[in-house]
C-alpha cells in the first residue's frame, strides 16, 4: 500500500460485419493501461466461436504480435486490463471470465466490487457450483448464468441478475449475437458509449479509450441501466435506473481516471485543475516553485500555481518504462523503485522553497522517499499539498483501500504526518471542497466514503481486512 491501487479497465466493441476486432481491443485496452497493470486478457466472437488469450502482465507484454495474430477476426470482443481488487495476483484471475453453460457461451469483464461478494459464492457453492478463481468476478458470472437458465435472453438474464449483486460493477458482457454494457445502480465506477465511423459500437471504461479506436463519444452508461448491441442497433433496459442515488467514485476525478477522459459530463482535466486551486486557497505558502508527482499530480499542481501566483515547474522526470510502485513487493523494494521511476531535476529546486502536489497519501513511506530526493537536490523547503482529503475509512467498491491498519490518516494528526514524511508544512483538500471538483449540477451525489465514511450502499459485515480470497480461505478453515 505504498500508494493507491488502480481499477480495472473494460472494454468491448459490436460490428456488423467481420473484422480485425482484436486489434480495435487491444489499442482501447492499451488507453486503459493506468487502470490495471496486473494482468489483461481478449476475446473474440466469430460466429458464435469464442477464442481468447489472457496472462498476467502489461498488455504491451501480454500480447505480442503473435498472440494478437492468434486471435481470428469476428464482429465482437470483449477485453480487460485488471489490478485485483479481489482475487490474488493469479493467471486464472485475469479476464476476461469465459462460461460455456446450456444456453450458450458468455464471456464477461469487470470493473469494481461487490460488497456481498462472500454470501454470495458461499450461496453458490452450497448449491454446486464449483469455482475456478477467487475473484468476483466469477461470481457475477455464475449469478447470471443461474438466472440465464430461465430467463427469455441473455440480458434479461442480467435484469435478474443485477437484483441480487451489492456494490460496484461496471459490466461488458458478450453472447455469442450481443454485446451488453451494464453499470451498478449507484454509478460507482464510470462506463461510456461511443461509435466509429464504421458503425460499429464501442463500450468502455472512460472515453480516452474510445478515441483511440476512433469511435467517437455518444454518452455515459446511466446508474443502473443495461444497454444491448446487436446487429438492430442498441437499445436500452431502465428497470434499475432510478433505485439508488447517483454517487459516482470522486476518486476517479482524482487519481483513477486519465486526465484527457470526460467521466460523466465532467472533465477529469478541469476537476484536478480545481482541486489544486482551491489547495492554494486553503492552504496558501509563500514559496518559489510549484511542482506535481506525476502522473495525477501534475494537473493539481498546475491549479495551484495559477491560483497562487507562484511559478509552476517541472520538478520531477518520470521513467515512463517502468510500472507504477505497488506492483513489486515489499516496502523497501517498493522505496528503491522510486529512485528509479521518479527523478528530480535539480536545476528546477535547488536553493529553491518548493510546493510539491501530490492526489494522495496512503502509508506515507512513499510520500516520505519523493520529499527525500528533493531535499537531495538541494530544495531549501518543501510544502506537501495533497489534492484529496486524508483516507481514514476503507473502500468496498474497487480500491484497494481495503483497512484502516495501513493508512497513516488513522493513526497520526496532519502535523505529526508532515514531520513522518519530512514536510515543512502539509495541507490536504478538505472534504467540503471535494464537491467543487464536480458541476453545480452533479453536487448532489458521489461517494466519498473513504474519506468521511458515507458510505452509498450497505458494507461487507466483516468490515476489517476485507481480501476476497483472505475471507473464503477463512471460511473453509484454511486460516
Amino acid at each position: 500500500m505504498g500508494t493507491i491501487h488502480e481499477e480495472c479497465g473494460v472494454f468491448g466493441i459490436f460490428s456488423d460485419t467481420r473484422r480485425d476486432v482484436a486489434s480495435l481491443a487491444y489499442y482501447g485496452l492499451y488507453a486503459l493501461q493506468h487502470r490495471g497493470q496486473e494482468g489483461c486478457g481478449i476475446v473474440v466472437n466469430d460466429d458464435g466461436l469464442f477464442t481468447g488469450y489472457k496472462d498476467l502482465g502489461l498488455i504491451a507484454d501480454v500480447f505480442t504480435p503473435q498472440h494478437l495474430q492468434s486471435l481470428p477476426e469476428g464482429n465482437m470482443a470483449v477485453a480487460h486490463a485488471r489490478y485485483g481488487t479481489t482475487g490474488g495476483n493469479d493467471r486464472s484471475n485475469c479476464q476476461p471470465i469465459t462460461v460455456n453453460h446450456i444456453k450458450g457461451r458468455m464471456a464477461l469483464a469487470h470493473n469494481g466490487n461487490l460488497v456481498n461478494s462472500l454470501s454470495l459464492r458461499q450461496e453458490l457453492e452450497l448449491e454446486g457450483s464449483i469455482f475456478h478463481t477467487t475473484s468476483d468476478t466469477e461470481v457475477i458470472s455464475y449469478i447470471i448464468t443461474k438466472e440465464r437458465l430461465t430467463a427469455p435472453s441473455i440480458e434479461e438474464a442480467v435484469n435478474r441478475a443485477m437484483y441480487r449483486l451489492k456494490g460496484a460493477y461496471s459490466l461488458v458482457i458478450m453472447s455469442p449475437a450481443k454485446l451488453i454494457a451494464v453499470r451498478d445502480e449507484n454509478g460507482l465506477r464510470p462506463l461510456c458509449i461511443g461509435r466509429r465511423s464504421d458503425g460499429s459500437w464501442v463500450t468502455a471504461s472512460e472515453s480516452c479509450s474510445l478515441e483511440a479506436v476512433q469511435a467517437r463519444f455518444i454518452r455515459d452508461v446511466e446508474p443502473g441501466e443495461i444497454v444491448v448491441f446487436t446487429k438492430d442497433g442498441m437499445h436500452s433496459i431502465r428497470d434499475h435506473c432510478g433505485k439508488a442515488p447517483k454517487t459516482p467514485c470522486i476518486f476517479e476525478y482524482i487519481y483513477f481516471s486519465r486526465p484527457d477522459s470526460v467521466v460523466d459530463g465532467i472533465s477529469v482535466h478541469e476537476s484536478r485543475l480545481i482541486a489544486g486551486e482551491y489547495l492554494a486557497r486553503r492552504h496558501p505558502v509563500e514559496a518559489d516553485v510549484v511542482i506535481g508527482v506525476p502522473d495525477s499530480g501534475l494537473d493539481a499542481a498546475l491549479g495551484y500555481a495559477r491560483a497562487s501566483g507562484i511559478p509552476y515547474g517541472v520538478g520531477f522526470i518520470k521513467n515512463k518504462y517502468i510500472g507504477r510502485t505497488f506492483i513489486s513487493p515489499g516496502q523497501r523494494h517498493r522505496e528503491d523503485l522510486v529512485k528509479i521511476k521518479l527523478n528530480p531535476i535539480a536545476g528546477v529546486v535547488q536553493g529553491k522553497r518548493v510546493v510539491v502536489v501530490d492526489d494522495s497519501i496512503v502509508r506515507g513511506a512513499t510520500s516520505r522517499r519523493i520529499l527525500n530526493l528533493l531535499r537531495e537536490a538541494g530544495a531549501a523547503e518543501v510544502h506537501m499539498r495533497v489534492s484529496a482529503p486524508p483516507f481514514i475509512n476503507p473502500c468496498y467498491y474497487g480500491t484497494d483501500i481495503d483497512s484502516q491498519e495501513n493508512l497513516v490518516a488513522c493513526h497520526y494528526t496532519i502535523p505529526e504526518i508532515a514531520r513522518l514524511i519530512g514536510a515543512d508544512t502539509l495541507g490536504y483538500l478538505p472534504v467540503e471542497d471535494l464537491c467543487r471538483l464536480l458541476k453545480k449540477e452533479h453536487r448532489e451525489g458521489y461517494c466519498s466514503a473513504c474519506f468521511d465514511a458515507q458510505y452509498p450502499t450497505e458494507v461487507p459485515l466483516d468490515s476489517g481486512k476485507s481480501r476476497f480470497e483472505y475471507k473464503i480461505s477463512e471460511a473453509k478453515g484454511e486460516k
